[in-house]
């Protein structure tokens, strides 16, 4: 593993700020929080901390909308701030990323002020700006995910124009085509790099590029967030400009990029053959039904489509714009079962906080909705403590997950058959062992129906069974085997007896190991 850069045998612990932990009382997470909480995730055992947007933002769409990219928002603390989180993560051998957001700014930036003040401004190009159609009609037929795939065009009377946005209407996109534009986002990177960030998430980067001609998608596809189906070539000459940038920091700095497309085969061409994305998101295993030929075909198609000394494959189960994994699957073994299975496959592992607690969404009531994407409950707050609060104020800005007095971080540090102590369990037998970190995958044929299994090797080896369905069943296994990790936490350290009950994985190593 030494000669591999750090990202492709790591776990990223993804961290929500605002939800992460509060340490002044005012119901939303900061830096100062996630500061005073890096021992947990060292005894976790994560080995790096993927922060969602700090940037300062009217945060209409909670940081994803950028009005600065070279400072920290006052709710989340200071540039002083996150200098000592970084400087303490690295201490403890943990490396920071921050979210990225390339391919559109908030309306309040300062760029898009000057841009949409008058058509011959300097910056009015750093947007993309076109005239009405006929009769005042939007340019094309573009559709956003928001507002039941509205129009991607807002209209603006003082300049008679309408702006490409391809979210919320204060959501401007970027004009990658201007040099300009690229120059000044480059240096929103070397900002941060120079400040010892070890990379980026960027959001739906590949949104940045787009057909000048913004021609009308086919009448089928009009319905389709044109985010989902924006793959245009000029995309991939912009991220070989974002690698270089990169590239030229020390340390193995990585960059890893939401591309969410409708057509999965699309997503290896970011990865450019080692000269664009270090890492893209693989996001159909999100989606999947809990079924093991489900999941057999996505990791089939994932080693078909990427090519680990290319493209390195990453696996994820939930994050902050989806239902977690606990809520999706409707149960605590599924979703301990599903933990084995997200951090035994060939690829880099995406932790979502909280789901080492096996936390499920929060019920929110309408009167607290504040997400325009309808996102709130996977957002919920993490309970730290067996008091009432679990860490947070009488209100905290969204009400936290359900079951909270069990689920919270000081009980199930104190109660060994947890799901936390399941994952500490399982990151300990990934980073002990090459075969799980950075192995070869090689799946089992003849297994009964219902059970999933694929031997990693690496020198040593693994053997890791699922079993998707109820009621128990014989599988075999190596001779003499002996349970590493249970996903139920039965018989470890033990003989292997050859069967697995409900919706039960184990991982298995040969008895001479």
């Amino acid at each position: 593993m030494s000669d591999q850069p750090w990202w492709k045998s790591a776990v990223v612990y993804q961290i929500y700020p605002r939800s992460f932990a509060d340490t002044n009382g005012d119901g939303v997470g900061e830096l100062a929080g996630i500061r005073a909480h890096l021992d947990h995730l060292v005894w976790l055992g994560v080995d790096a901390l993927w922060l969602s947007p700090i940037f300062p933002s009217p945060m209409r769409d909670f940081g994803y909308d950028v009005a600065d990219y070279c400072d920290i928002d006052p709710t989340f603390g200071t540039l002083a701030d996150l200098d000592a989180l970084v400087e303490d993560a690295h201490a403890r051998g943990l490396r920071v990323l921050l979210d990225w957001v390339p391919a559109h700014t908030s309306s309040d930036h300062p760029w898009f002020v000057a841009s949409r003040s008058s058509r011959d401004n300097p910056r009015r190009d750093w947007y993309v700006w076109r005239d009405p159609g006929p009769g005042g009609a939007v340019p094309n037929n573009w559709t956003t995910p928001w507002s039941e795939g509205g129009p991607t065009w807002t209209f603006d009377e003082r300049t008679g124009q309408y702006w490409l946005h391809s979210f919320l209407s204060e959501q401007p996109d970027l004009n990658w085509e201007n040099p300009e534009v690229v120059e000044a986002m480059h240096d929103t990177l070397r900002f941060w790099l120079d400040r010892g960030i070890d990379g980026f998430r960027a959001d739906v980067i590949h949104n940045i590029g787009k057909d000048p001609a913004l021609a009308d998608v086919p009448a089928h596809q009009a319905k389709v967030p044109h985010c989902a189906l924006n793959h245009d070539p000029r995309t991939i000459g912009h991220l070989r400009g974002i690698r270089a940038v990169v590239d030229a920091y020390p340390g193995d700095r990585m960059i890893v990029g939401e591309v969410f497309l409708t057509e999965t085969k699309q997503v290896p061409a970011y990865y450019d053959s080692g000269r664009g994305l270090h890492l893209s998101f693989n996001f159909p295993p999100m989606f999947l039904p809990w079924e093991a030929a489900a999941w057999r075909g996505a990791i089939e198609e994932a080693a078909a489509l990427f090519d680990p000394e290319d493209a390195w494959p990453t696996w994820v189960l939930s994050n902050h714009d989806w239902p977690r994994h606990r809520t999706r699957l409707g149960s605590e073994a599924r979703a301990r079962a599903a933990a084995v299975l997200l951090l035994t496959l060939r690829g880099t592992p995406f932790l979502y906080m909280g789901e080492e607690l096996g936390l499920e969404d929060a019920a929110v009531p309408p009167e607290r909705v504040v997400d325009p994407g309808g996102r709130d409950g996977c957002r919920a707050p993490i309970p730290w403590t067996r008091d009432s609060g679990h860490g947070w104020p009488p209100r905290a800005w969204l009400p936290l997950p359900p079951d909270a007095a069990a689920r919270n971080v000081q009980a199930q540090r104190d109660a060994p058959s947890s799901t936390l102590h399941l994952y500490r369990r399982l990151l300990a037998a990934r980073r002990n062992c090459d075969a799980l970190a950075s192995g070869s995958l090689h799946l089992l044929d003849g297994l009964p129906d219902g059970v999933l299994g694929y031997r990693r090797s690496a020198g040593d080896e693994r053997l890791v069974l699922i079993h998707f369905q109820s009621g128990e069943v014989a599988v075999p296994g190596w001779p003499g085997s002996v349970v590493e990790v249970a996903s139920d936490g039965r018989g470890e350290g033990e003989t292997f007896d050859g069967t697995l009950g409900s919706d039960r994985a184990v991982i298995l190593k040969p008895a001479t190991s």
